[in-house]
């Protein structure tokens, strides 16, 4: 394989684990849905399972601090690709916010404006 190749590969698999840690939040999130509309329809308490509820909800905080952690990573990543001189490279979504490296200030909004 060459450099090329490589380094395809790579963010192949770094944009793939992006997706399924998003795919992973939104399938939680729709388990806890399920959880509180099985509750209801079926007349529970709100007591009612709430310890698995709240492991549910624990895991969803886990999946975003692993959100958290790949982002960085893939910052960490862009940037070792920038310091070996390796140029620009892009897989998957290819508008992609260059925050960490070059933030750009917000604009501030002054009060009430007219929108058309």
């Amino acid at each position: 394989m060459d450099r090329v190749e490589v380094i395809a590969s790579v963010a192949g698999d770094l944009h793939a684990t992006e997706q399924a840690i998003d795919a992973a939040i939104t399938q939680a999130t729709a388990l806890v849905q399920s959880m509180i509309g099985a509750r209801a329809a079926l007349s529970l308490s709100p007591v009612a399972a709430t310890a698995s509820q709240a492991k549910a909800m624990e895991t969803i905080a886990q999946l975003g601090a692993a959100r958290e952690a790949i982002v960085a990573c893939h910052a960490e990543m862009q940037k070792d690709h920038r310091r070996l001189g390796w140029g620009t490279f892009a897989v998957g979504p290819v508008r992609k916010p260059d925050d960490w490296l070059d933030p750009k200030p917000r604009e501030e909004t002054r009060g009430l404006r007219a929108v058309g």
